[in-house]
């Protein structure tokens, strides 16, 4: 069931306790935890914090802590699945479950007893009635009782026939009674079809809700324990559905409102190591009188463009979605385009392949008035509102910075390191105090971006994403360079979202209405791939159907698919399969 007050419903029944938090492997996750994690040190609650990528691993971590703990959290997993059935936990375990992924479930949402889900229902949810999908009546025990009623009624006709002349008759009680049968089977029979059709509609399509980030926060402000730090948490989880699309423009502006009073409240124009400062950043290096620093968050217009500040102009502009799908820099006519705009700017070649920080003073300062117009004259979208954290007088990180260097942590494709490790160096990336983490995050997100633009040129001159009839698609084979990176869904979601868009500004006719499915190997030694389906780009609000889809194809295909992930969009299946998988989905959704 839903809970209306966080601090009493939720907060105020884990103080004291042992706690066991799942969390999903996405940015979203990772600054919840971190803010859980501040709101737990300040109240001393012990807490075992495992990171977990599908359903597998829930049910294999709860299984092995389910002996210690009573109250469990699952952070961005178990909303969209029933977890009473799914975990089989005791009767006294109490699951609060903080899930961005929409639909809910609706087993969770009319559990009273052990289901607590830490979100408001939203507007277009449509969730369906109680009464309208459960109903305790059991058709055969009915028909059952019937049948011994019909015959102990003979049974007292036979006896009594010649004594009550004018009662029913047996044929006509038996007609009676069928026809009762009958007419109750047809009720139930289109109560069926009522709930069918309901629940088809309620789930066909899956799609991201409020930021489980931004409603911790909320809780930690209610509870007067939140700062500088903990605000930056919740503005890079909400900044990251904003890069990867998980929510309309609108959703994202609308949050900015709140967190703009929020920055004006914990942030003074300048924060330095006074008392006040080292009240609001809740940070040892600020309480440090000899470490002289400046930390404040700064909302503003700035210029989206992926990493700029870290990274050379030229390579910022090209692997820019926006401005790369826009100029099709991925051709000849867009390179040329590229440097006709640089020397409209005024900014040399030789500048704009130097550093951003490396570059001339006052071409650094005059670069953001030079975009601005340049994309005035161009009718370039490439402004956004967004939050700069500044921590000393060097240090200057974009939100998207941060979500960048965290994607590229979680992609890591290194044998050694794990989901668990990717997660934790995540979570570390977020402590200002690990600046090094973050940097190599950022050093490894210009690698990343590198390898799926170049992928997204491959694809496009070689024509490999082939159009279905209704949705577009391409194969990541085996042995392709780079593959390996592909194997993580929110990196091979990244590529998807990239490809979709540079495929429609490159397509002679109108494919914006078309959704792509793309794949990639997953498991070479067992011969496993991963399939991901988005949207398409006309769609406002990027809801998917592709989690529905991929179920009905694969009944009708026998294929032996694996949904373990929380995003139903994203599925495992043999490569040997995938063929005539395809194939059904093309015939489904003709």
């Amino acid at each position: 069931m839903y809970i209306n007050d966080l601090v009493v419903d939720f907060y105020s029944h884990i103080i004291g306790k042992r706690l066991l938090l799942l969390a999903n492997c996405d940015i979203d996750s990772v600054c919840t935890c971190k803010i859980l994690q501040w709101l737990f040190h300040c109240d001393n609650i012990l807490y075992t914090l495992i990171p977990i990528q599908g359903i597998e691993d829930m049910i294999t971590a709860f299984e092995e802590h389910s002996g210690e703990v009573k109250y469990v959290v699952l952070i961005n997993c178990g909303g969209t699945i029933d977890v009473i059935e799914t975990l089989r936990p005791e009767e006294d375990v109490v699951f609060f479950i903080l899930d961005n992924h929409r639909p809910t479930d609706v087993c969770n949402i009319y559990n009273t007893q052990q289901i607590r889900l830490i979100a408001k229902i939203e507007e277009d949810e449509m969730i369906p009635e109680f009464d309208e999908i459960f109903n305790d009546d059991d058709e055969d025990d009915n028909d059952g009782n019937e049948s011994d009623n019909s015959g102990i009624d003979e049974n007292e006709e036979d006896a009594e026939g010649s004594e009550n002349e004018a009662g029913e008759s047996r044929v006509a009680k038996r007609r009676r009674l069928n026809e009762e049968a009958i007419l109750k089977r047809r009720e139930r029979r289109l109560w069926e079809e009522k709930r069918n059709r309901l629940m088809f509609e309620y789930t066909q399509f899956t799609y991201f809700g409020r930021s489980s980030a931004i409603l911790i926060y909320e809780l930690a402000w209610k509870l007067s324990k939140d700062n500088i730090d903990v605000l930056w948490w919740a503005i890079v989880g909400i900044t990251q559905q904003f890069v990867l699309g998980h929510v309309p423009v609108q959703k994202y502006q609308d949050e900015l409102d709140s967190l703009q009073l929020h920055i004006g409240r914990l942030c003074p124009n300048i924060v330095d190591n006074d008392d006040t400062a080292s009240q609001h950043s809740g940070s040892s290096l600020s309480n440090n009188p000899s470490f002289n620093t400046s930390l404040k968050i700064i909302s503003e217009k700035d210029l989206n463009l992926v990493l700029y500040r870290h990274w050379t102009v030229e390579k910022s502009l090209r692997h820019s979605m926006f401005l790369a799908v826009r100029l099709k820099l991925w051709t000849i006519k867009g390179e040329k385009r590229l440097h006709q705009l640089l020397a409209e700017m005024g900014l040399p070649l030789a500048e704009s392949r130097q550093m951003f920080s490396s570059m001339d003073l006052n071409l650094r300062k005059e670069f953001h008035g030079m975009m601005e117009k340049m994309a005035k004259t161009h009718d370039l979208d490439i402004m956004f509102t967004s939050f700069t954290l500044h921590h000393g007088f060097r240090n200057r990180y974009q939100a998207t910075d941060y979500v960048y260097a965290m994607l590229a942590l979680f992609c890591s494709a290194m044998k050694d390191k794990n989901h668990i490790d990717c997660f934790l160096d995540a979570l570390g990336c977020l402590s200002r105090q690990n600046k090094t983490l973050l940097d190599e995050g950022i050093v490894k997100a210009k690698m990343l971006l590198t390898i799926m633009y170049r992928q997204v040129q491959n694809s496009l001159d070689m024509k490999q994403v082939i159009s279905a009839g209704p949705f577009l698609y391409l194969v990541i084979q085996e042995g392709t360079l780079d593959s390996r990176y592909y194997s993580q869904p929110i990196c091979l979601h990244m590529l998807a979202q990239i490809l979709l868009r540079a495929y429609v500004a490159t397509a002679r006719r109108k494919s914006a209405g078309l959704p792509l499915i793309i794949s990639a190997p997953f498991y070479s030694i067992e011969g496993t791939c991963l399939v991901l389906g988005v949207p398409p780009l006309s769609e406002t609000i990027p809801r998917n159907f592709f989690g529905k889809a991929f179920e009905q194809a694969a009944e009708k295909t026998n294929s032996n698919i694996e949904m373990d992930y929380f995003n139903t969009a994203v599925i495992r299946m043999k490569t040997e399969d995938r063929a005539k998988f395809f194939d059904a989905l093309t015939a489904l959704l003709s």
